[in-house]
């Protein structure tokens, strides 16, 4: 009897759809790099409520309503899942590009401390809806791509560099194996504390660093998956005989934001009383014109720029990138983080932003958006699933982010150091990320020192128009503090 011939087998579904094949990857990797992702970056729903939903804004309200602390941080943990979950499905879906979404941190604390003060919680969202819709206009114009296509190539391998050592030194300050010392005379940062590593919590970092390191040095598939819960469940077994608890002033070997304890109550009910909670126009009346755009300025910049730099950063490492230096799908990437940008406003949490961790889940395999609607599926399940969250403490987390800077770091070798003209831009940039705990700040010192250092060299002709642009909107940037207080 003759063989049957052989037939070729039909790519499935996921694999037409996300083009998983086409980018040499598998729907389990896809699966495994979205669950790295998810719990990398899993802190924002515990560490956003206790952000903005603890404080008071200018009518004397906590964020979220009432005059209940506990209550706030419960509806801000509801919704900061919820618009997570459906942004990053969204950009797996629209862009099909491994990249998670959530409040961003650092605007969450700005509009906190320093805008919410002066109105109500409802006009500073209003400025963030504005602040997603302009950028949104920019994105449908083509000003948005423009802009990033300009930058020239090896501007871009800076930035991705200088995020990388910006996503290890979160991994170390978050985990307590770097912190700022207590004597106000000391150097900014030290070992530990007191310049020796101080409890268990920092030995479950290390361990789980360890693990991650050796796993992936021997090629071990989900090497990143299996280190984060390894080092949880270590974590959890460590908490329960040693009951170390969370990490304070009088207890600084504590674990650093969730303490990981199995729970009494696995389920919870979310309360989403906080959607459509913004006042579009309200600041202009609180504050004025005047300062409500200047406002509006400084939160579109960081989000402009923070995404342009994210995207090429997990692009480059999941070698997607094509010679120009743009990843797969830009255009739609842009436009679904604008959108994410008006919707954390329109929901009440802060804007929305592109998140780095996601570089934790490329190293981990993924390459499509199949990864972003695993991560944006368990954001959704965290809503009502509440342990899923609060069980990995940073300290199991984090080493991820330290062996995934490294990852990121190895591009250093395309920027070319004889050239003054990119080294110089090329070296701010990357220092400055970490140093200034900014993306943006690191961008702009980048843009406006190759401007200027192709002007003082006689070659201004080579800047593009739009870096011309966008260097001088980072000047404004810079200055913003001093000139908001002169307009005033």
């Amino acid at each position: 009897m003759s063989e049957r011939p052989a037939v070729a087998s039909r790519p499935g579904f996921l694999d037409s759809f996300f083009k998983i094949t086409d980018r040499g990857s598998t729907v389990p990797r896809e699966i495994r790099g979205g669950l790295v992702t998810f719990f990398t970056m899993a802190y924002i729903v515990v560490l956003n409520p206790l952000i903005i939903g603890t404080v008071k804004d200018g009518s004397g309200q906590y964020v979220g309503g009432g005059t209940d602390p506990t209550a706030s941080i419960a509806k801000v943990a509801v919704a900061t899942a919820l618009i997570a979950g459906v942004i990053t499905i969204l950009m797996g879906l629209v862009a099909n590009f491994p990249l998670a979404l959530a409040t961003g941190l650092g605007l969450n604390a700005f509009l906190a401390y320093s805008v919410a003060s002066k109105m109500t919680w409802a006009d500073a969202m209003g400025l963030v809806v504005l602040e997603g819709i302009i950028i949104l206009l920019l994105v449908l114009t083509g000003f948005r791509r423009a802009v990033f296509e300009a930058v020239p190539r090896q501007l871009k391998i800076a930035i991705s560099v200088g995020i990388g050592l910006f996503i290890a030194f979160i991994g170390v300050i978050d985990a307590g194996f770097v912190r700022r010392p207590a004597a106000p005379t000391g150097p900014p940062v030290e070992l530990g504390v007191g310049g020796s590593l101080r409890g268990w919590p920092v030995l479950i970092f290390v361990v789980g660093l360890v693990l991650i390191v050796t796993l992936y040095a021997r090629k071990v598939k989900g090497a990143i998956l299996i280190g984060i819960l390894a080092a949880t469940v270590l974590a959890i077994v460590v908490e329960a005989i040693t009951n170390v608890g969370a990490r304070t002033t009088d207890n600084p070997g504590g674990w650093g934001l969730s303490v990981p304890a199995l729970p009494d109550n696995w389920f919870s009910k979310p309360d989403l009383d906080l959607l459509g909670e913004f006042n579009l126009f309200g600041s202009f009346e609180k504050i004025g014109a005047v300062s409500a755009i200047l406002l509006i300025f400084t939160l579109m910049l960081a989000d402009f720029f923070d995404t342009m730099g994210t995207m090429t950063a997990i692009g480059a490492e999941a070698n997607l990138l094509d010679a120009d230096g743009n990843p797969p799908n830009a255009q739609r990437i842009l436009i679904v983080d604008s959108v994410a940008a008006a919707a954390g406003g329109a929901a009440s949490v802060s804007s929305n932003t592109s998140y780095i961790e996601s570089a934790s889940g490329v190293g981990e395999g993924a390459r499509t958006g199949l990864a972003s609607v695993v991560t944006g599926i368990c954001f959704l399940i965290s809503m009502v699933v509440a342990p899923l969250v609060t069980l990995v403490p940073y300290e199991a987390a984090t080493p991820a982010l330290v062996l995934v800077g490294f990852l990121m770091m190895t591009q250093v070798k395309g920027i070319d150091f004889d050239d003054l003209e990119v080294a110089i831009p090329a070296f701010l940039t990357i220092i400055l990320m970490p140093f200034t705990y900014s993306i943006s700040a690191g961008i702009g010192a980048g843009f406006v020192s190759y401007t200027l250092l192709k002007v003082v060299r006689g070659k201004a002709g080579q800047v593009h128009p739009l870096m011309w642009i966008v260097s001088a909107l980072f000047v404004v940037y810079f200055a913003i503090g001093p000139l908001g207080d002169w307009l005033t």
